[in-house]
């Protein structure tokens, strides 16, 4: 099995080559990755002398690069991660997150659509499957869930290149019979993601004794996923979700944003002490709410587990300690 991963050495890519190098010794993988500020090659220092495992630093939105790269490495599958992610910058500037996104995405499902289509298996050739985020359906009031059936309803430019391209991909399942799948995410916390993530900020400024920021009144609800629990559901799904379905990946675990940055403070608190007045969270300083900012996500990942068995492993506590136990090393240097 030859698959390509897009964005392999951004968050959730660098530890799903990592999972799918240890748990499939027969597979080749390539990462195609442009290199933005949110990748890190460093991430995949274990892979570097492994004969299973090729990097080409490629940017999506150039498809004649996209081209040369599919022909070239003959791919059975795409796991499609690329993608410009952080919503303050696409409030900021929304057109990389349209190119990134939409084109970036286009580009890959047309090449790979007409690769494909030149193989004795026909577009049964190869699998394309799409990682997505809930923030595509838009925001939840106090109750309920997203499932694979809810309207889409983006409010960022982020949310809404998004949407696009789960259109797109869904289109050429639709017209051309194309062998997609699609996930959509909830938020993922764990090793390698991007200092500008809420999480990792969090860490951050309480290690280096600065204002920890919480936007509004820290109201704002998310259902967190630990990345390597998200890894476990994209392989199910890549390997074993039915054509042209979508499978929602949840944690089963919502949290206030001021209740998650208190618990962090609590966890710094633990290992590493030295708080201001013995206590991180006296650093929480309340700050100016952005633009569109949604209330509330949360998935049903019901159809995911009982069509494929993909269970939630998380034990949010320990895998929080993790999680900043490799920040602090981080930052330690």
């Amino acid at each position: 099995m030859r698959i390509l991963i897009t964005g392999g050495a951004g968050f959730i890519g660098s530890n799903l080559l990592l999972h799918l190098h240890e748990n499939y010794p027969d597979y080749q993988l390539l990462n195609l990755d442009k290199l933005t500020y949110a990748s890190n090659p460093q991430f995949l220092k274990p892979l570097e002398t492994s004969d299973r495992y090729t990097f080409s630093q490629t940017d999506i939105v150039d498809r004649a690069a996209v081209r040369s790269v599919i022909h070239e490495f003959k791919p059975d599958g795409v796991i499609h991660l690329a993608a410009e992610s952080h919503v303050d910058n696409s409030i900021k500037g929304p057109e990389p997150f349209v190119m990134s996104n939409v084109v970036g995405t286009f580009n890959l499902l047309e090449e790979c659509r007409l690769f494909w289509g030149e193989q004795d298996g026909g577009l049964q050739s190869g699998r394309f499957h799409h990682v997505s985020t809930d923030e595509v359906y838009g925001t939840l009031g106090e109750t309920g869930l997203f499932s694979e059936t809810t309207p889409y309803a983006p409010n960022s430019p982020y949310s809404a290149s998004k949407a696009g391209s789960d259109m797109l991909v869904r289109s050429y399942f639709h017209t051309y019979g194309m062998n997609v799948v699609t996930t959509n995410c909830s938020n993922n916390y764990g090793p390698h993601q991007h200092d500008e993530k809420l999480i990792p900020t969090v860490i951050r400024t309480a290690f280096n004794k600065k204002p920890i920021p919480v936007y509004g009144k820290g109201e704002n609800i998310r259902d967190w996923l630990f990345v390597r629990d998200h890894c476990k559901a994209i392989d199910m799904v890549y390997h074993n979700g039915r054509t042209g379905e979508t499978y929602n990946v949840g944690g089963r675990n919502e949290w206030m944003n001021i209740d998650l940055v208190r618990e962090i403070c609590s966890v710094l608190n633990e290992i590493v002490g030295d708080g201001p007045d013995g206590d991180y969270t006296n650093l929480i300083t309340f700050v100016t709410d952005r633009p569109g900012h949604d209330l509330r996500y949360a998935i049903d990942a019901t159809k995911l587990e009982s069509e494929l068995g993909w269970q939630n492993t998380q034990d949010f506590r320990r895998d929080l300690l993790e999680t900043v136990q490799w920040y602090i090393d981080k930052y330690r240097g």
